[in-house]
Formats: structure tokens, sequence, C-alpha cells
């Protein structure tokens, strides 16, 4: 639940000579989400991070405050800003669009909208006193404005598919093919779950390879549970065993692969390869025209392996504005400071991984 009262998020916060006013989504309210949720799927500029879900998601696994932000004009929204608020000793105190998502910030059909929405986000992390405000934007949305700062760290992969399955083989670079088709020789197949345990065995275990902390297995069940068919869990396995697990999304005519993860011996079989593969021919025989390979850090094995499937890098515009911070945040694994850190996770009892990783996540959003 927002924090915000109900008399609060009833009362435009701010309004415009255009007769546009702010509201705050009220959390629960299905026909606020709808409405929400209808302009999101109509709006050129919004992800499918900018759907309501994400308030409930947040709200339910995390019990972090969110101000879901929308102007409304004419009787119509014209534009969207989620918010949630993330407070911890370890990793510092921010407001962002949005935690735990790689996309966020404005997206609006009105140009009034826009500095309505930034007003009301620079209000609340004033008052807030959060040491720093973030917007996850695909695009810069405030070049040459001193107040905000950029930072290169993500880049994302986003390519064009079709319906012809040979011409999506035939796109991907020839190495990266011949790992693709020794997965299909070896005799993996896929299988659809609605639930998600064997996909968070699967998970579980390669982020704790890497030396991550796990997310909660109840983010993905509420995950599953908020989006229903629009989320995925494609699991793929060998002689009934588990190899590896995708959880995907599906938005317009994008799929999502989001989150994934495979077995010590999706390795040996080309697990990881061939489940891409196979989600991108199950995705493109459901009408998905691009695949997002998603973000990742620039200097890692997951931005390299993208590569290799003949995906070009596009950096993401994440924004930041400071308030009682003096330094950009920096909360991320290529940070030095947390090696040490990471080379004991990995050698933590997986048990143990799972019990502690949450605690931890759930701060870094």
């Amino acid at each position: 639940m927002s924090s915000i009262t109900d008399a609060v998020q009833d009362r435009p916060t701010t309004s415009s000579g255009a007769g546009a006013t702010v509201h705050l989504l009220r959390a629960g309210d299905a026909r606020d989400m709808a409405r929400w949720d209808a302009f999101v799927a109509a709006c050129p500029e919004a992800t499918f991070f900018h759907r309501a879900g994400w308030q409930t998601i947040i709200d339910r696994v995390y019990g972090h405050k969110t101000w879901f932000y929308y102007v409304e004009q004419d009787g119509q929204i014209v534009g969207v800003l989620p918010l949630a608020e993330i407070k911890s000793r370890l990793f510092g105190h921010s407001l962002g669009s949005l935690p735990f998502c790689v996309l966020g910030g404005v997206a609006a059909t009105s140009d009034a909208a826009r500095p309505l929405l930034d007003a009301a986000a620079d209000k609340l992390a004033a008052s807030l006193k959060v040491g720093h405000l973030e917007y996850r934007n695909l695009l810069p949305a405030h070049a040459g404005d001193p107040a905000w700062h950029q930072k290169e760290l993500y880049v994302t992969f986003r390519k064009a598919i079709t319906a012809d399955d040979d011409e999506n083989m035939n796109a991907i670079p020839r190495k990266q093919r011949a790992m693709v088709r020794k997965g299909i020789k070896c005799g993996l197949t896929a299988e659809i779950d609605q639930g998600v345990d064997r996909f968070f065995i699967a998970y579980a275990t390669s982020v704790h390879r890497l030396g991550t902390p796990v997310f909660p297995k109840k983010y993905f069940a509420v995950i599953k549970e908020v989006f229903g068919e629009e989320c995925e869990i494609r699991i793929i396995v060998k002689d009934g065993a588990i190899v590896a697990g995708v959880l995907s999304f599906y938005f317009r005519d994008e799929v999502l692969p989001y989150y994934g993860g495979g077995m010590p011996a999706a390795r040996e079989f080309a697990g990881n390869d061939f489940m891409y593969w196979n989600l991108m021919q199950a995705a493109a025989a459901r009408g998905a025209r691009i695949f997002d390979f998603g973000r990742s850090k620039l200097g890692t094995g997951a931005f390299d392996f993208k590569k290799n499937w003949g995906f070009s890098p596009t950096p993401l515009a994440y924004e930041y504005r400071l308030y009682e911070s003096t330094e950009l945040p920096d909360n991320n694994p290529l940070n030095p400071k947390y090696q040490l850190f990471i080379k004991l996770w990995k050698k933590m009892p997986l048990a143990l991984a799972n019990v502690l990783g949450p605690h931890i996540v759930k701060s870094l959003g």
C-alpha cells in the first residue's frame, strides 16, 4: 500500500494553466489501476515497468513506500511517474523510478505533464530528505539541465525478430548459432510452469555461483500472480532434470526475458543458449517482433553473451538528482569495495545464501 492516505491521494498535487492536475494512484483500486495500465499500453514512451502492478509487487514483497503519480487533463491520463523509496543503512536513502525495474521515469503524451511530474518528484524527494532521486530512462530526459546527472553503467540489448524461424536463426552469428544447435542436439526441451519452484532452483543456483544475493522466492510468485499470462516461466529440461529457467514478460509486440539462470549442467548442454533460442521461437509464434534481451553492466559476462547473439548495446540514460548526498550512488557488483563480499558469498552454502540474500536485495532495488 502507498503511505499516502486516501484523502491525500484524491487531492491534486499541483496544476497547470492548461487544467492538468497531478494525482496519486490509489493502491489496490481496480478502476484506477485499469485506467493507469490502459494509458501505459497506449503511450509510446511507457514500458512494461510502468505497469501499475509494480506498486503491488513492491509493497507486498518488500514493504517499501510507493507514490505512483499521474497527470490528468480533460478527464484523461496524459502522463505517469511511478516512484518508490528505499531507506537502507547499508546502501543509502533513495527515491527512484523504479526500483527492481530496469526502466522508469516520466512517460507522457502531453508536454504539460512532464514538468508537473518532475515537480511532484522533486517536492517529494526534498520532503523525504533522500540522498538522491533516480530516473531509469531509456533516453535522456534532462539533457543539459545542471540539476541532473547521468551515469554510464548499463546498456540494453534489443533486436527485431520475425515470424520466420530460419530468418531468426540465420541472424544469430555463426559461433553462437553452433551453441544453439548443440543444445538442440543434446535433446533439451522446454516446459511452461505456472509455479515458480523449478525456476527458483535454477535462478538461485546461478546467482549464487556469481556471488550475487538472491531475490526471495515470494518475489517471483507475486510477479507471476500479478501479471498472469503476461509473465511466462519457461523451464529447460533434459531427461526430466532441470537445466535452466527464464521468467519473461510480454508487452505489446515485445518479449522481455527478465530473470534467468542455469544449473551446472547448463554449461555442458548449452542450456542457456538453447533456452533463449527456444524463447525466441515461442515469442515469434506468439506475435512478438522485438526481443528485449534486457540490461547488462558494461564489462560483464552477461554483456559479452548478449553481444555474441548479434545484439548491439544501447546505453541506458539513468539520471540522478542529488539532495542530501554529495556524490552519485555506486551500489553495483563492479564497485571494488564489494569484491571481497562477492568472493565470500560464493563460498557460502546455497541454503544459507537463499536465507540471507533477500534481506540484502531488498535494499538494493
